[in-house]
């Protein structure tokens, strides 16, 4: 089993090609986007797609270190990323304490299969609790440690964060009874959703931005291809239903990144994850998570 592991790790890095757009995803290019954003030179999602962001951000990487810019993450260049760029996930088994690239990855692999993990490289105790939930979840030893047999479910399984079940009933017609219906499909509390939604439309579903943000929640093109793609990978449909449902789905993705918190979670809505996190939440955002938890108090 132990040979295998290492095979599973070598082979889906040997030859990682990122100036070709991965469609499918890698898990292992999560590893790489972590490691990457840790030098200030990748700000998008970490979702394991080999996309222009990850493509620019590794060639500039390769010329700040002077390696040949050809966009490949291999041996030399991840020697040169530091902690963060090894071992690749499958060459250890992994426990709370550990740093690096396989940690990224492992927690990429938790958070699609609906674990409330972050995703940093750090195995922390709300990895290890998430990674026991999984284990559970499969039959396995809820060790909280991805040895062997762990890492070999996790490799074989297809990373879905489709949280909702094929038999969910037909959801209502009212903006307002859509909100409460697709918020407790996904365990989002139902007065965060009502009051974004207040504060982004006022339940309006025509309403378009200049931005181009669309409907009830106000989402951006950008934002409903993450979610189809990344997040649910299936279509979903272009109705005051569909709106509603993409935007409790990426409000519920930012509240695992945020480990749960509201506050960062609506800023990160607002703001944008990355920016948070680098520069902490600007004057306007916090006025407007100020008004969204003051609304769900009233709760509108």
């Amino acid at each position: 089993m132990a040979g295998r592991l290492v095979a599973f790790g070598v082979a889906t890095l040997a030859g990682l090609t990122l100036a070709a757009v991965a469609h499918a995803g890698n898990p292992q290019i999560a590893g790489l986007q972590v490691a990457l954003r840790a030098y200030g030179l990748y700000h998008g999602p970490i979702d394991a797609i080999a996309g222009p962001q990850t493509v620019r951000g590794t060639k500039a990487f390769q010329r700040r270190v002077g390696l040949a810019a050809d966009g490949r993450a291999g041996p030399a260049t991840r020697r040169a990323l530091g902690p963060l760029g090894a071992p690749v996930f499958g060459r250890r088994p992994l426990r709370c304490g550990h740093f690096g690239w396989d940690v990224s990855v492992l927690q990429f692999m938790l958070a699609t299969r609906g674990q409330l993990v972050p995703v940093y490289g750090f195995f922390d105790r709300a990895t290890e609790r998430g990674l026991r939930r999984y284990q559970r979840s499969r039959g396995l030893l809820a060790d909280g440690i991805a040895g062997p047999q762990t890492i070999s479910v996790l490799a074989r399984r297809r990373s879905s964060v489709s949280f909702v079940s094929r038999r969910v009933p037909a959801p209502p017609t009212s903006v307002r009874a859509l909100l409460g219906h697709w918020a407790r499909v996904y365990g989002v509390a139902p007065g965060l959703v009502r009051a974004l939604a207040w504060m982004e439309s006022g339940f309006q579903p025509g309403l378009v931005s200049k931005a181009g943000a669309r409907g009830v929640m106000q989402v951006l093109p950008i934002t409903r291809r993450y979610v189809e793609r990344i997040l649910l990978r299936e279509r979903v449909p272009n109705s005051v239903s569909g709106n509603i449902r993409i935007g409790v789905v990426y409000l519920r993705h930012l509240l695992r990144e945020f480990h749960g918190n509201a506050s960062h979670a609506l800023a990160a809505w607002y703001q944008g994850p990355s920016s948070v996190r680098r520069h902490g939440q600007l004057k306007e955002t916090k006025q407007f998570v100020a008004n969204v938890l003051a609304l769900r108090r009233r709760g509108v």
